[in-house]
């Protein structure tokens, strides 16, 4: 089944976009070739520019926060281990008491290291990171692997925070997601929400079906159309039926 997940305000639109950028970071920073670790530097570029939001840092204490609350209502529930719950909420407050003793701005570190961002004012024009534009780079990236993911390690390491942070948000978001099956008929799916307050939609969908979700929706009501793409991968209307799965998420 492949995921496909809808946030429903920008708070989880941000996270859900860092989470991504996050995912490939980690993947190319590990690697060892140069071209790998030059799509690490633009894609920490990338986490920066988002990241760059000035209330993120008080977003996510905000968010942790609100479901440590919200995890603490459970604590006399039969259904729930003490044991399990006294955890998680160890990893929320732990989280919470790291991002929260990061001084200034997420990214500062990196806004104010002159020659990175030298790089980064050249990767914004395309073909701009040439050896001729960036000498300084082009030597860099001829380090030994060993030096440049040490550098790629050091230059991450201020986001891990936050990193941390919205991998717990996430996941306890994801965690809550009220999930049935249900059928779109003609490629088309609709349910009324009658203002109740989701944070975020998932669609799980058979990839053997081909089609493809877009999604939209508010506190009163979902949409969900279905399309598939012909030969030239353009996307057309879904006509048949599908079957998925439908998660609604709110802690």
């Amino acid at each position: 089944m492949i995921l496909y997940e809808y946030p429903f305000n920008e708070r989880v639109r941000t996270l859900l976009r860092l989470e991504d950028l996050f995912e490939r970071l980690r993947f190319f920073a590990s690697q060892t070739d140069r071209h790998e670790h030059h799509a690490a530097l633009t894609t920490l570029f990338e986490v920066v520019e988002v990241a760059s939001r000035a209330d993120l840092k008080s977003d996510l204490l905000q968010e942790l926060d609100r479901q440590r609350v919200a995890l603490n209502q459970f604590r006399n529930s039969p259904d729930v281990s003490p044991a399990a719950l006294d955890i998680i909420l160890g990893n929320i407050e732990n989280a919470a008491r790291v991002l929260n003793a990061v001084p200034g701005k997420t990214g500062q570190q990196l806004r104010d290291h002159e020659w990175l961002m030298s790089i980064r004012s050249r990767t914004i024009i395309p073909g701009g990171a040439c050896e001729f534009d960036l000498p300084s780079y082009h030597a860099w990236q001829h380090k030994p692997v060993e030096q440049r993911q040490a550098d790629l390690a050091g230059w991450i390491a201020p986001f891990m925070p936050v990193s941390d942070c919205l991998v717990i948000v996430l996941r306890l978001l994801r965690e809550s997601a009220r999930r049935h099956e249900v059928t779109a008929v003609g490629g088309s799916y609709q349910q009324s929400l009658s203002g109740k307050p989701f944070q975020m939609l998932q669609v799980r969908v058979d990839p053997a079906l081909g089609a493809i979700p877009e999604i939209s929706a508010n506190k009163y009501m979902l949409w969900v159309r279905f399309s598939q793409q012909d030969g030239d991968l353009r996307p057309r209307p879904y006509e048949g039926v599908v079957p998925f799965e439908l998660g609604l998420c709110n802690l």
